[in-house]
């Protein structure tokens, strides 16, 4: 059974069949027959379910490969043979493209080509595991072999139907194919496409020929294309010409960050970790933004070791005790741990590959797991003890799991030896479902985690973010609660929104982080699809925004409502509840928020000689400064004492002699220096001078 979304897209009703002519052989350029089907066909994927159903009955009594390729063949020769082609409709005029020159055009651009439509949308999960298959496909044949991908993002999501978020996203999942924004979902309606990810694979006339549907079909994949390929060289109508690929990254400076998609505090030796996802690596930096170690990076890869040769691939989650970092090192569905001591990374639990396994139990290292998203320390039981279990989102079952880091025991299990990685809570279902018992209960791609461990709460907090919703998981008997966002059906994952209230009244959109502030005994959620910070008092289940104008931009002002967000996955607090980092993913930044004197600033990421890992920062061009008089009076202020993402404000006085005024339109020139170590920067966010 494929892993999929299936929430049958209410707000996007099915347009009714229509049947659409094929486009003639030549006006393709190509040679052949025009066939057409036995009795007049829309372009509903409906159309091929016979067919294809009988081929992947005959397949599965296929024992060897020639006999699935012969049976694969002789499945086009029938489709091929209909009298009319189940044609695909044309792109619609005006739709925005990513990774090309100029947008493209089935009959037109893509004739004589085999191309492949991967209908998706970039907040979900299946979509993300099938990307590492088309890459695979993509280097086996190019379009020069005949084969193009292109991506149709019909969004889920309002906030995924912007080009820029989409743009992000292309970027953030190495997509080099051409990529449509299909905002209105009319291929969707036209083709009735029922679930992401949903695969439609073309011949050269724009003819259907097969429909993948969800995840975990690469064999099927490869052996559908690369006979498709074949059959139709066979008959000349494979042409070699080359599809101009224009990719947006290449169009983008270097930065210190980027994407970064979760960040934590070492509460003992003043240190940040964040997950600087797009570079694929592991940043442990002082709070002054230093970088103390870069560990990874900057391209994908999956290697334990020593520091400089260790890899990841898109690593989210982070969690720090004693020197030690465990790291949901996403799309290797692993978890890593790194010795700062030794500066050595080791595998502790995952295989390497994406794990279909819902119930776990095995040793850690021998345990398949899917698409880690988040960890966080916790203990097991109401036991006072260290924190001996690491409690780990599993985005790609929809679960909460457990890794046992010493002997213990969860809720209603035996004794459980050091090592062992379980389920804890979820049936692994996607749905929005709670449940007293864990094993019941349903998340949809839960991403975010965090602990509060003293009574009342006993909790885990969970950021699920396909159903929009926080809910929380007892550590005392594993129940499953409902906090915020969300309604009450378990099977509607579309109940999103933007609204402060309390409960099932509130509304989110797709938040990815939580942290948990237990000197005011507040939850901080990352509402990510809505740009913002929210906070979310447990006992009276009361959500408020606490940051963000629910724009996708990157304005700070001394004011939290007045500041942006773009898409903030990851948060943490530190300080002693005075500061809240915050992974303001699509900004490509840690934004420092202090909580006491509601003040945001940018934590800058620099190395001890001010060189930046991937790259110089962007600096604006050198300003001339005009010379001062001598005369121009130099204050010295009391010494200040302050720490690294504190903001100070200092308020110039001007008392103008009477009867005198500025000249408007000339610029006042005044200077601000500071006495420090080197590594001391200042930020001015805003001048304020009172003129009298």
């Amino acid at each position: 059974m494929c892993r999929c979304e299936t929430e049958g897209r209410p707000a996007l009703p099915l347009a009714p069949h229509e049947t659409l002519p094929r486009a003639p052989a030549a006006a393709c350029g190509l040679s052949g027959e025009n066939m057409a089907a036995p009795r007049a066909r829309g372009c509903s994927l409906a159309g091929l379910l016979p067919a294809q159903t009988s081929l992947e009955y005959a397949l599965l009594d296929a024992v060897t490969q020639e006999e699935k390729d012969s049976l694969v063949y002789q499945y086009l020769q029938k489709v091929d043979g209909w009298e009319q082609d189940l044609s695909v409709p044309e792109f619609p005029e005006g739709l925005e493209w990513l990774n090309t020159e100029e947008p493209l055009s089935v009959y037109k651009d893509l004739c004589g080509k085999v191309v492949i439509l991967d209908f998706f949308t970039y907040c979900c999960i299946n979509c993300i595991h099938l990307l590492p298959d088309l890459h695979t496909l993509e280097h086996t044949y190019s379009d020069e072999d005949g084969l193009l991908i292109v991506g149709v993002h019909s969004a889920k999501f309002p906030n995924e139907k912007v080009l820029d978020n989409i743009k992000s996203a292309v970027l953030r999942y190495n997509i080099t194919h051409p990529v449509v924004n299909d905002a209105d979902a009319s291929l969707w309606q036209e083709l009735e496409v029922s679930c992401w990810p949903t695969l439609v694979i073309l011949g050269p006339r724009g003819n259907m020929l097969f429909s993948l549907i969800g995840e975990g079909h690469k064999d099927k994949l490869f052996l559908y294309t690369s006979i498709a390929l074949k059959y139709y060289k066979d008959r000349g109508q494979i042409r070699d010409n080359k599809i101009e690929i224009k990719l947006y990254k290449d169009s983008l400076p270097p930065s210190p960050l980027l994407f970064p998609g979760k960040v934590t505090v070492d509460h003992v030796s003043n240190r940040l970790v964040i997950a600087d996802t797009g570079h694929h690596r592991i940043l442990v930096v002082w709070k002054n933004g230093q970088i103390q170690y870069s560990i990874g990076g900057p391209n994908p890869g999956r290697k334990d070791g020593i520091f400089s040769e260790s890899t990841f691939n898109s690593p989210q989650g982070v969690a720090i005790r004693n020197n030690i970092i465990y790291v949901a090192d996403t799309e290797n569905h692993l978890i890593r741990k790194i010795d700062l001591e030794a500066e050595m990374v080791s595998t502790v639990a995952g295989i390497g590959i994406q794990g279909t396994d819902k119930e776990g139990g095995a040793p850690g290292e021998e345990q398949p797991i899917s698409s880690p998203w988040d960890v966080v320390f916790g203990m097991s039981g109401s036991e006072v003890r260290g924190d001996d279990i690491l409690w780990i989102a599993m985005a790609g079952t929809h679960q909460i799991w457990a890794l046992l880091l010493d002997c213990g025991r969860l809720p209603k299990k035996n004794e459980l030896k050091k090592g062992t990685c379980l389920r804890f809570a979820g049936s692994g279902n996607e749905e929005n479902r709670n449940n007293a018992y864990p094993h019941k209960a349903g998340f949809a791609q839960p991403s975010g985690l965090s602990l509060a461990p003293e009574d009342p709460w006993s909790c885990l907090f969970v950021a699920d973010s396909e159903s929009s919703t926080v809910r929380t998981v007892s550590l005392k008997d594993g129940a499953v609660k409902h906090l915020v966002g969300g309604e009450r059906d378990p099977m509607n994952l579309f109940a999103f929104g933007d609204v402060d209230g309390v409960g099932v009244n509130a509304r989110l959109q797709h938040p990815l982080g939580v942290t948990w502030d237990k000197k005011r005994n507040l939850l901080y959620v990352a509402d990510s699809y809505n740009h913002k910070i929210k906070a979310v008092d447990p006992k009276t289940k009361n959500c408020t925004t606490l940051a963000g104008t629910g724009d996708a931009s990157n304005v700070i002002t001394s004011s939290f409502t007045e500041s942006t967000f773009n898409e903030p996955g990851g948060l943490c607090v530190g300080e002693n509840g005075q500061l809240l980092y915050v992974a303001d993913t699509n900004n490509h930044q840690i934004k420092v928020m202090d909580l006491e004197t509601k003040t945001i600033s940018v934590l800058p990421v620099f190395r001890p000689d001010n060189a930046v890992v991937d790259g110089p920062f962007l600096v604006e061009k050198q300003k001339t400064l005009p010379k001062l008089p001598k005369s121009a009076p130099n204050i010295r202020l009391s010494p200040v004492a302050a720490s690294p993402g504190q903001t100070l404000q200092f308020k110039l006085r001007l008392d103008l002699p009477s009867g005198t005024k500025l000249t408007e339109g000339v610029p006042s020139c005044w200077f601000l220096t500071a006495e420090g170590p080197a590594s001391l920067r200042i930020q001015t966010q805003r001048r304020e001078i009172v003129v009298v």
